[in-house]
């Protein structure tokens, strides 16, 4: 059984992500100690809340994840964790990233749409990656975020339309490293396909 480290830093949704890996057949372990990430065979960065709050409570794990992801094993960043992958947000002033993912993280423009987006809005898958492995294009899952991500086409593996383009999933160089700006494990049968498709990474 393959072992996902479901990383705690005090900035997360972590009982539905846990939910959603066990039924994919993981087993699951939240943990605060940054030691156990060298024993897993995936790590799963969750968050909800601020960009700089974030970067501060993540430092002790700071070491153990860029060594873990030099290993080439496979890291998931969910929402606000995905937008740390990056290498800087202007969320509560210029705060720096983990630049796993090089782009950055900027505010929705002014529009007609409101702010934050929350709920179901379709993808449009822009590589092939075991991820989306039996994933249609087009297919819905669920948002809740003021912020998104801006990156080259390069490492956008999905985006989204929302008032403009945006990264709705991104992905490092060597692909062990993957975003979603959306909630796996919020989006239903879909959802639970890329958590089954990332434990099968693993």
């Amino acid at each position: 059984m393959k072992k996902i480290v479901i990383i705690d830093y005090g900035l997360g949704n972590l009982r539905s992500v846990q939910k959603g890996l066990e039924h994919a057949g993981a087993e699951v372990l939240i943990s605060k100690d940054p030691a156990d990430i060298g024993n897993a065979d995936g790590i799963i960065l969750p968050g909800v809340g601020a960009f700089s709050d974030a970067m501060k409570n993540i430092v002790p794990f700071l070491d153990p994840i860029t060594d873990y992801v030099a290993s080439g094993k496979p890291l998931l960043g969910i929402c606000l964790g995905m937008q740390m992958l990056m290498t800087r947000s202007e969320e509560g002033g210029l705060t720096e990233g983990l630049d796993l993912v090089p782009g950055n993280v900027v505010r929705f423009p002014r529009s007609e749409l409101k702010v934050p987006q929350m709920g179901w809005n379709s993808l449009k898958i822009e590589h092939d990656h075991p991820f989306y492995e039996g994933v249609s294009d087009g297919a819905f899952v669920y948002f809740v975020h003021s912020y998104y991500v801006d990156t080259d086409s390069s490492h956008m593996l999905a985006s989204c339309d929302y008032g403009i383009d945006f990264a709705a999933s991104v992905v490092n160089s060597a692909g062990n490293v993957i975003g979603t700006q959306f909630h796996p494990e919020k989006s239903g049968d879909i959802g639970l396909k890329m958590l089954t498709n990332f434990v099968d990474m693993c």
